[in-house]
């Protein structure tokens, strides 16, 4: 299941012609940037109040909590989410071509 998750990451970040090894180590890096990505997006639509309030959350490391409290304040926060790791991808694609 991991090769196969790997493989169809590395297809779609257009990496799968690299060696394996270096497959792996930047989808751990990208994985990182896109999750950072995904969470400033996500974030960028808290009030100042709601972020302090979503840093707080996310510090106690509770995530029924932390997802309760984005699906009442971001509704659409998976959707936000989404766009935002799929314009990491392009970014990604685009850094990578020749």
């Amino acid at each position: 299941m991991q090769d196969e998750l790997t493989t169809a990451i590395a297809a779609n970040l257009g990496i799968a012609d690299f060696p394996i090894v270096e497959q792996r180590k930047l989808i751990a890096q990208f994985g990182g940037v896109a999750l950072k990505a995904a969470t400033l997006s996500v974030v960028e639509k808290l009030t100042e109040e709601k972020r302090g309030e979503f840093a707080k959350l996310a510090e106690e490391g509770d995530a029924q909590k932390l997802k309760a409290f984005l699906d009442r304040e971001v509704p659409d926060h998976e959707e936000v989410a989404k766009a935002a790791v799929a314009a990491e991808v392009e970014q990604f694609k685009a850094f990578q071509a020749p």
